[in-house]
């Protein structure tokens, strides 16, 4: 008894520095910003209940930054997961400079994101180089990056971004199947598509659900990108949350701000506990 409890002490303090810094910069923080969103003035000296919460869910501009981010999910998330998996079926396959390919795909995550945003300016804004070709081939240039396009932009920026990382995991789901599995399928006349239905499929399950998690959760790192590309206030259909959150910093509106943080934090958690929920239920696959 007193060896285990003398191991406890141990790792307790091993873990002490952690434990202290996520409570100092984490959970205290957090803690206080619940108690801003009840308060009102920049001190938060006056108490006004739910009236912030209020406020923040019948204003346009959050109503608009609520709208931008859930599409955002719906149309990147699942075009990214697609895009990644039919990606890593490809290099899972030896040919000549796969090595190379999978190296390519690898490279969007050490380029600083400024410069890829450079870049983008350089082709789509209104002078740039993709309107001088439409100018020069007598087609109406287009305002890109101030339209309904720049939400197109966004999401292949954010495909481009992320889709290496994505395939790195699902390569490695590929990789811990036995291939034993698929010289028994192809003795037993299974095609390409029913290999990968009731073989590749089922296994790669829990790689599923940990990259549509963190795909999730890199949508909403986008906004690095939506700055950059359009500033505190960029077109309405690239004007999201983390753009909501910013300004109102900006204006020193420390309690709208912290009624969209706990909104996302609570909205981000349910999603995470329902898919939690979903793979429990789901329960392991046996071949």
């Amino acid at each position: 008894m007193i060896q285990r409890k003398r191991e406890a002490l141990t790792g307790l303090g091993f873990a002490a520095p952690f434990l202290i810094g996520f409570a100092a910069f984490f959970v205290i923080p957090f803690l206080i910003s619940i108690g801003y969103t009840f308060t009102f003035g920049a001190g938060g000296g006056a108490f006004v209940g739910f009236a912030n919460y209020q406020e923040v869910l019948t204003s346009g501009a959050f109503k608009l930054a609520a709208w931008n981010t859930f599409r955002f999910i719906v149309v990147g998330v699942p075009l990214i997961m697609v895009s990644s998996l039919i990606f890593s079926l490809l290099l899972y396959q030896k040919f000549k400079g796969s090595g190379f390919f999978r190296s390519v795909f690898l490279y969007p995550l050490v380029i600083p994101i400024a410069s890829t945003v450079m870049v983008v300016q350089v082709f789509f804004s209104e002078s740039g180089i993709l309107n001088s070709i439409l100018n020069s081939m007598n087609f109406p240039v287009q305002s890109w990056l101030n339209s309904e396009s720049a939400f197109y932009l966004l999401i292949g920026l954010y495909i481009w971004k992320n889709c290496g990382y994505n395939i790195v995991l699902f390569l490695a789901g590929l990789n811990s199947i036995p291939k034993d599995f698929y010289e028994a399928a192809s003795l037993d006349g299974a095609t390409g598509w029913n290999s990968f239905r009731y073989i590749t499929a089922p296994i790669l399950i829990p790689n599923f659900f940990f990259i549509f998690v963190i795909s999730i959760i890199n949508s909403f790192k986008s906004f690095r990108e939506a700055f950059l590309l359009g500033g505190t206030m960029p077109h309405k259909s690239i004007y999201m949350l983390q753009h909501f959150m910013n300004n109102n910093f900006s204006n020193l509106n420390y309690q709208r701000l912290s009624v969209a943080a706990l909104i996302v934090f609570i909205v981000i958690f349910g999603c995470v506990f329902l898919l939690f929920r979903l793979k429990g239920k789901a329960g392991t696959v046996e071949l």
